[in-house]
This record gives structure tokens, sequence and C-alpha cells, in this order.
């Protein structure tokens, strides 16, 4: 009777035991909640994957953060030429641009994108960081397009106007400069419009330094892998790029894709002009007696116009294998068929771009709807009308996912940035992720390979009425998805905190 009393004992407290833990209410309630959030995480990921049209075993598949549509703030009224910036205790981004000289049309094009999105954040009514709601501030910071001028106003900008961001730029010469001054003073860089990799390399890499842009390697073995794994015609190339850093960099990325991807063709000739070359007559002359049948360039405007229209007048009527001749004005100025059969590698466009995600379509058209109501130039012009596709959506969703990281952190401090931005990947748009790689802070993502087509054949890519993106100039028709494994950013293979990744970063 003894022993069964103790075991009798024992049992009724192993119970007890079981029952508290199963039914206390807190424990419960936890391991309830804690499902919860875990069947919605997913329930939301494979909703996007969904929508997005995304492969699950892609390693692009899945993103931690989105931009979302719904969220946008209201946007009548605004314009680039007339919007003005809070000020007081906000989070301050100053634009290292050209705001002035013969490149002031860049620092319009980054104004126009970038207050954009301040003005659609402050409509929401702000951002919650460092225990506060705080609205988003814009400051022109004018490089001049000059090295030495670039760095007084970098300095002037985080040691007198506090800013939290400085973003560029216009130039490989003048980010490298507004990295200097960011990893000096710890304060964030981004460099939303620059493609040169010797940015983030072993030399120039810094920690508080992002390069949320494609590079320029990237889009040069994108164009080899399009004319040698996709087109497959074209063999003959003749290269022709600014004389600087970028340049250079440029064409070493399409001859080393050439030999990856199309070893059969050839460099029939291949030259380096000095920026804000106003006579390509020299130029022109050799590639037409090179045998030539596609000409390669990494040139931007002012350059990418004066050499397009000047090929024009000579009676040039090569394709263009390119990453900056966009500007819709030059696209204008040469006509309908003018830009035809030439092939640019970017960022953001999508092979489905009105249909590959909910909320592209409202982004577009919101953004379309308002540039009718600008009212004063450069911004009413041409080149303004599509500020949310192609390169301009590149930047706009760069500096909405920067703010999103912002928001997330709950702060602007550096350190904290840092930590939660490299690794971190966010759903564009348009539905395309992008991930920060992080031993490099260089962005991974798909490029798309757009073929410009003359306004009755550009329904391919602008699936919405009216089924053209421009009515009197050659502009984007079919649209190639180019793998980000196909066009992984270059990695310096010296800078030792990248030592023993892959190119994904792993």
């Amino acid at each position: 009777m003894k022993l069964i009393g103790k075991s009798f004992v024992f049992i009724m407290m192993a119970l007890v035991a079981l029952s508290l833990t199963a039914y206390n209410p807190s424990t419960a309630a936890a391991a309830k909640a804690k499902k919860a959030t875990k069947e919605a995480k997913e329930a939301k990921e494979a909703k996007e994957a969904k929508e997005a049209k995304v492969d699950p075993s892609d390693k692009l598949g899945k993103a931690n953060s989105a931009f979302d549509a719904k969220k946008m703030g209201d946007m009548t009224g605004f314009d680039p030429s007339t919007w003005v910036s809070p000020t007081g205790d906000t989070i301050k981004i100053a634009i290292v641009a050209s705001f002035s000289g013969p490149s002031t049309v860049n620092g319009q094009f980054y104004w126009g994108t970038v207050s954009w999105v301040a003005h659609d954040i402050n409509k929401r009514g702000g951002i919650w960081v460092d225990g506060k709601k705080k609205l988003v501030q814009v400051i022109q910071a004018d490089s001049m397009g000059k090295v030495d001028q670039a760095k007084k106003v970098a300095e002037r900008m985080v040691l007198q106007e506090k800013v939290d961001i400085l973003w560029g730029c216009d130039g490989s010469h003048i980010m490298k400069v507004i990295n200097e001054v960011a990893n000096k003073h710890k304060v964030i860089a981004l460099n939303a419009s620059n493609t040169s990799d010797d940015i983030q390399n072993a030399e120039n890499f810094g920690r508080y330094s992002f390069q949320g842009s494609f590079s320029a390697d990237q889009v040069a073995r994108g164009l080899a892998y399009y004319y040698g794994q996709i087109r497959k015609k074209e063999k003959k190339f003749y290269i022709l790029c600014q004389d600087y850093g970028f340049g250079h960099i440029f064409a070493d990325g399409f001859k080393n894709g050439l030999k990856e991807y199309f070893p059969e063709a050839q460099i029939v000739g291949e030259d380096y002009h000095k920026l804000f070359l106003t006579d390509f007559a020299p130029y022109l002359a050799k590639i037409k007696a090179s045998g030539a049948e596609v000409i390669f360039t990494g040139d931007w405007v002012p350059d990418a116009a004066n050499l397009a229209k000047q090929a024009q007048q000579s009676g040039l009527k090569l394709p263009f294998a390119n990453i900056w001749m966009t500007e819709a004005n030059m696209q204008h100025e040469l006509g309908r068929n003018g830009g035809a059969d030439w092939v640019h590698v970017g960022p953001y466009h999508s092979p489905v771009p009105f249909d590959a995600a909910p909320g592209y379509t409202k982004l577009y058209t919101t953004y379309r709807d308002q540039w009718e109501k600008f009212k004063s130039p450069p911004y009413n012009g041409y080149a303004f009308k599509h500020g949310m596709a192609g390169v301009g959506g590149s930047w706009a969703m760069q500096t909405y996912w920067l703010l999103d990281i912002i928001e997330r952190a709950k702060t602007t401090n550096a350190e904290k940035i840092i930590q939660l931005w490299e690794g971190d990947t966010y759903r564009q748009a348009n539905g395309k992720v992008i991930k920060m790689r992080a031993c490099d802070h260089k962005a991974i993502q798909d490029l798309s390979a757009e073929v410009y087509a003359p306004p009755e054949q550009q329904k391919a890519s602008f699936t919405i009425p009216p089924y053209y993106w421009f009515k009197e100039a050659s502009y984007v028709g079919t649209i190639i998805r180019l793998p980000a494994e196909k066009v992984l950013p270059w990695m310096d293979p010296k800078l030792e905190r990248c030592n023993g990744k892959n190119g994904w970063g792993e």
C-alpha cells in the first residue's frame, strides 16, 4: 500500500505538471501567436511570389520587405520644379550631383526622382525614427561635375547641414569622393546611379557606402550574353567609350563577356574620347571603315546625344549596344526609327512590365498622370514622362528601399542601417527582387535587354493604353530577362571581406 501510494502521488504530480504546461494561458497564447505569425509570413511570401510570377527556387524569389503601392500618399499637386522640401528635424538626403555645368540634366533627373519619393513618404506622414515621426528633406548639393567642388559640398552637407544620406551621382570620379566623405564622417552614401565597378573595389570600399545601382561589368556582360546567347546574329563590334574610369571598365566588361558568352565575336575597333566631346566625326569615319555591325558605347548625355545625332547625320545606321543612350529628348530628335534595333541593358524594365506585380501600374500611371500637369522645363519634357519606369524607376526604388531600411531600423543611425542593409532583399514595384550583397555592398538583380523599336512595335512592352511609350520616337519594344546568375556584379578578389564568397556573396 505504501508503494502504491507513492506511485499514485508521482503520477498525480506528473499530470498536474503536464496540465500546467499544456493549459497555461500565457504559454498557450504565445505558442499560438508564434504559429500564426509563421503561417502569416509563409502565406504572405507565397502570395507575393505568385503575384510577381517568381520561381520559388530562385535565389531572388523571396524578399524581406517590399514596395506597397497601396500605401502611397496623395501625389496630387506634385511638381519637381515647384516642390518645397520640409526643413527642421527631418531625415535629410543630400543629392550630390551636377546642378550646373554641362551635366546639369543629370542633377535634374535625380531631383525629379528623389523629390517624388520624399513627397510620397511625407504625404504618408513620414517615418517613425529615433522616437518620433520625421519627414524627408531633400537638398540639392551642386558638385558642378568637379571633384574638388564635390568634396567641398559633400563635407558641407555632413558637417553643416547634418545630412543622414549622401545620394549620388553622375561620374565615378565624383562618387568616389562622396564615398570618401561618407566613410570619413560615418554617414550612409547611396550610389544610386553610377555604375563603375571600381567604386566598391578593395581600394575604394567603405562600410558606409552602398551601390544600389546596377554596375558596368553587369551591363557589359549582359550585352555580350544577349548578342551571343540570345540574338546570335551580329559578330563585329566597335567599342567607343568615354576616356575615364567608367568608360574603360565598361569596355573591359564587354570584352570579358564576349570571351565568356560569344567567343566567335570580333572587336574590329576600340577608341576612347574625352568627356563632353562635341565633334565625333573622326571616330565615326573609323567606325565606317571598320566593317562593324554594332557600336558598343558607355556614353551618357550630353556625349551620348552628340554621338547619336552625328552618327545619323553622317549616314551611319549601325545600332548602338548601350547603357545610357535612353534619353527621350535625344530619341525624339532622331525620329520614329532613329533608335530602332538599339539594345539597352538596364535594371528595372520587366518582360511583362505592367503585369509583373500588383501596384506597378498604379505607381507608373500616378506619376505619368501627374507629369501631364508639370508646368516648367525640363520636367514637362519627354525625358521625364516615364519617370517611374526604366532607369528612373530604379533610382526611385533604391530610394524607397533605403527609406524602408530606415523605417525598419527605426533610426537614422548609420551602424544600424548597415547591419540591416547588408544581405537585405527588397521587392520592387514591378515585382523584381534586388539584394544587397553583404561583403562589398553591391546590388544583385535580374537585368533586362531592351530592344528599341518604332511606336507601333512598342506595345510588346507597353501593355496598357495607349500601347506605346512615345508616339514620335523609338523606345523600348521587346524586353528579354537576363537572369541574375548570368550577370552577377563583379567582386574584387582583393577585398578581404569577400574572401571565400561566391558571386552571390555566400
